[in-house]
């Protein structure tokens, strides 16, 4: 059974689901502290719930979510990213799952619900491609899968454990190349109809899963470009900032875009970088 605890790099931010490192599961902040946020916020959290707009409750992103992957848009990526050949390039696909957060929502305030939350993993250090990063579980499309939808979710059982029968499929969105890995990555937005645990299955594969406020992804204060080099030209892509962790590369590329594209985004500071070495 895998442990729960808070993380104590990503903090308060979210709960995150580690592997069973040991046979006393335990979770690290007290509820009876989780009763004393609400109970002092609640009276502000009732008043910022009534201003919301119904497309913005948890059922209305739901909804926005399932009209962006029936009309699709453009990734309107740098050029360096295209693949020299699709024909040859891998197709893979990956869950982007949104629903609502269990008992940590979001502090921030803006276009979302405060629990409205999306399913991120940190890939193990030893990996091929892309070690350490924070991303989107899944993986490549196999023959014996009936297309990228079945691939993402596959994969997403695999590396978190999650029920699938607790997931709602919406669509797809176009693929995007990965060309680091020579890889035509389908995003696959999907919504949590019932949570179920979610821990690292495989830590040669992934160290850890996390359900992050999309709120707090939206903060201005957490967005940011990150500057780095290929093949000596330096490239810019978006990214999130999370008390320590950052979400840059594919991952934050997809979600910019997708916030983009449903009014979500707020505006932020473009010209706040972040080197990589």
């Amino acid at each position: 059974m895998p442990a729960i605890a808070d993380s104590s790099v990503l903090g308060r931010l979210h709960r995150v689901y580690f592997a069973a490192i040991s046979d006393s599961p335990s979770i690290m902040r007290p509820a009876a502290d989780i009763r004393w946020d609400l109970l002092n916020d609640g009276g502000a959290l009732r008043a910022e719930l009534l201003n919301y707009d119904p497309l913005m409750t948890d059922t209305g992103a739901r909804a926005q979510l399932a009209a962006l992957c029936g009309r699709g848009f453009d990734w309107a990526v740098d050029p360096s990213r295209m693949l020299i050949d699709p024909a040859l390039a891998r197709p893979a696909a990956v869950l982007v799952l949104f629903g609502v957060l269990d008992d940590l929502p979001s502090r921030a305030t803006g276009p979302v619900a405060r629990d409205l939350d999306v399913l991120l993993h940190r890939r193990a250090a030893t990996m091929g491609h892309h070690p350490g990063q924070i991303a989107f579980p899944g993986g490549g499309v196999e023959n014996s899968d009936a297309g990228p939808a079945a691939a993402a979710l596959r994969e997403a059982v695999e590396e978190t454990g999650l029920d699938p029968d607790g997931v709602e499929i919406l669509g797809t969105l176009p693929a995007l190349p990965l060309p680091v890995s020579n890889n035509l990555v389908t995003p696959v937005p999907a919504w949590w109809t019932r949570s179920s645990t979610v821990a690292a299955v495989d830590r040669r594969e992934a160290v850890e899963v996390f359900r992050v406020p999309v709120a707090d992804l939206l903060d201005p204060l957490n967005r940011a470009s990150v500057v780095f080099s290929v093949a000596g030209r330096a490239l810019s892509t978006p990214a999130f900032t999370l008390e320590g962790v950052l979400v840059w590369g594919f991952t934050a590329i997809v979600l910019s875009r997708m916030f983009d594209e449903l009014g979500w985004a707020v505006p932020w500071d473009r010209s706040r970088t972040i080197e990589l070495h």
